[in-house]
């Protein structure tokens, strides 16, 4: 991380360093005595959440503002969707099926990667959540046409890490699963969303109410896989009930291609956010 200074008084790794060489008595073992900014015990208390929660959103924009990324190419999907090459693997036939949604984000990532690499990996950059799966499909098509690709990955309970193609010093790791969503949108050009599970779906649904409810510009929400989709949410049921309105059936498109999404990316029309909420 670069350190770009204009203060003129002594920099916070200067006085790290200082204090780590100091002598050694009860007074400078005694956990008050460490500076703040270099306790975790102290970082990791209750009240300091509010720090945290900064500091997880201050990192990767960093980073990010670092590498020159200015745009990128959102690429959700489930985390148990295998490879083809292991589908034979799968717990269900219907997981084994997926396993071509692999290869589609796989292919996808790689289109988006060409025209990043025309930006000087500026825009359309590809970003996953840094896992198995999909996105492991996604960061691995972006390695593969010599581009780069982030991963937003998050501590679960369970060992985990990022998939090992994600570029390195691209790879984040998060607490907070609210930050990590902002960094997902933030510098989104697009939404892709592959089949996947609850995270998914959380993913999915988070994008379309921050879009329907006027509190972010419209970009596309690409669905890959109408029959998935169709299957597992009953969008004309809500529309009928009228908890949604018509029009909001409008804020995503079904695509089952690569090609067809990179389509509808090209010929994508800058639009505002919206100003109130049909049917309201």
């Amino acid at each position: 991380m670069k350190d770009d200074r204009r203060s003129r008084f002594r920099d916070a790794h200067t006085d790290l360093d200082t204090a780590e060489h100091i002598p050694d008595t009860a007074q400078t073992r005694s956990p008050s005595y460490s500076l703040a900014f270099a306790d975790e015990g102290f970082l990791c208390r209750d009240e300091l959440r509010p720090v945290r929660l900064q500091l997880e959103l201050l990192k990767p924009e960093l980073l990010l503002d670092e590498q020159g990324i200015e745009s990128t190419i959102v690429l959700f999907g489930g985390a148990r969707i295998p490879a083809p090459a292991d589908k034979d693997k799968a717990r269900t036939k219907t997981l084994a099926d997926l396993s071509r949604f692999y290869e589609e984000a796989r292919s996808f990532a790689r289109l988006m990667t060409r025209k990043a690499i025309a930006t000087g990996n500026r825009d359309f950059v590809v970003v996953t959540g840094g896992g198995p799966g999909v996105m492991e499909a996604g960061n691995r098509g972006a390695e593969e046409e010599g581009g780069v690709s982030i991963g937003l990955n998050i501590v679960l309970p369970h060992e985990q890490a990022p998939n090992p193609y994600v570029t390195p010093k691209l790879a984040f790791n998060f607490h907070y699963f609210a930050i990590r969503k902002m960094h997902f949108l933030m510098r989104a050009r697009a939404v892709c969303v592959f089949p996947g599970g609850f995270g998914t779906l959380d993913e999915l649904f988070e994008s379309l109410t921050l879009i329907q409810t006027g509190r972010m510009q419209r970009v596309p929400i690409l669905l890959f896989g109408r029959e998935f989709w169709e299957k597992i949410v009953n969008w004309d049921a809500l529309k009928d009930a009228g908890t949604i309105s018509p029009e909001d059936l409008d804020l995503f498109r079904f695509v089952e291609t690569g090609e067809e999404a990179a389509e509808i990316i090209e010929n994508w029309e800058p639009a505002p956010a919206r100003s109130d909420i049909p049917g309201r």
